[in-house]
């Protein structure tokens, strides 16, 4: 009966709806969630953003519909802890953060239609508020209370001096090592990378428009390497195209189109074999990234600006020192007292 709902993306879709659409077995609309969605596009959530809310709406909608085939307003906190009790004995089993992520997104559904959280016992319909804004959310500054899994605290290690030597090694083309120079010396995230554009690039004064998460926008410095690297990329290899993306397919079918998600994980595992750097991959760049800078004596509220983070909270979370960035802190700070002379009695 799962297969009886799946997930369509429609490229052809109007601007303002959502492209990803969840649809029962004959590809069918189900407007109560995808009416959510039209609305999440409507916010400004990025392509990428309402990916994930579908899956996570497929996932739920296939577990009510085998579960209990009614209306979404019988949902309640019991039946919620069914569904997160049926998540965990799953194969292969959901980490914390996905079904945390699952039950933030079905809460958001939820106020959307009825403008209320998710209540403990059987909702009433005739309790639900008679007036709504223009996305359809309730009363606003409420915040929702119920079941979150404990989630581990996620330590990044930063690649070491050799293990980047090794890996930056590992590359031919221009274009790939532009890629890695951008994410391992400006910190981007892989998403950032593969958005910019032609008319991003301000090599004569040395920095680059960057549009991050939100579709905010931050202008980065870029150092001479960078930008040496790049120019060669758009002089020597980049293909004849009409698309505005900087980064380009090389070869094969693709050639002279954007750069997808899909080709630069391809890209990653392929130079992780090469190299023998089994721990590379864009996110792991970015945190070295932050590390270098942090070490290199960079202020955090300059950090949350190099890295796009919305919140000095999040920069303080993503850095992490090892024990020899603290020993040699120690070492630093010691030196840099004033001596004692300690009196010693015989």
């Amino acid at each position: 009966m799962t297969g009886a709902f799946h997930l369509l993306c429609r490229a052809d879709f109007p601007e303002g709806l959502s492209p990803y659409r969840v649809v029962d077995v004959g590809n069918q609309d189900l407007g109560w969630i995808n009416g959510f969605l039209d609305a999440q596009r409507l916010r400004g959530l990025s392509p990428r953003s309402l990916r994930a809310y579908a899956y996570d709406l497929l996932n739920f909608v296939r577990w009510w519909w085998r579960e209990h085939r009614r209306p979404l307003a019988r949902l309640n906190e019991a039946r919620l802890l069914d569904y997160v009790r049926c998540q965990l004995s799953g194969n292969p089993r959901p980490t914390a953060q996905t079904v945390n992520h699952r039950l933030t997104v079905l809460r958001c559904l939820y106020r959307f239609h009825y403008q209320r959280d998710i209540p403990r016992k059987r909702a009433s319909v005739q309790s639900v508020h008679k007036t709504r804004n223009p996305l359809g959310f309730g009363g606003a500054g409420r915040k929702a209370a119920g079941l979150r899994l404990k989630q581990p605290r996620r330590v990044v290690i930063p690649l070491s001096r050799e293990e980047i030597f090794r890996f930056w090694s590992s590359f031919r083309s221009f274009r790939d090592l532009a890629i890695i120079a951008l994410m391992l010396l400006n910190g981007l995230r892989s998403c950032e990378a593969l958005q910019l554009g032609l008319q991003d690039l301000r090599l004569s004064h040395h920095q680059i428009r960057v549009r991050g998460k939100g579709n905010k926008e931050r202008i980065l410095p870029l150092c001479d390497d960078t930008i040496r690297v790049i120019e060669r990329y758009c002089q020597v290899e980049r293909p004849a195209s009409a698309s505005l993306r900087l980064f380009l397919s090389l070869k094969g079918g693709r050639r002279g189109q954007p750069m997808t998600p899909a080709g630069l994980r391809s890209l990653f595992r392929h130079h992780r074999r090469l190299s023998g750097v089994p721990l590379a991959n864009p996110h792991r760049l970015r945190h070295t990234f932050g590390a270098d800078m942090v070490r290199a004596g960079v202020s955090l509220p300059a950090l949350m600006h190099l890295m796009g983070h919305s919140h000095i909270q999040t920069t303080m979370l993503y850095v992490r020192l090892s024990p020899e960035d603290v020993w040699s802190e120690y070492q630093r700070a010691i030196q840099n007292k004033e001596k004692i002379t300690l009196q010693v009695q015989p």
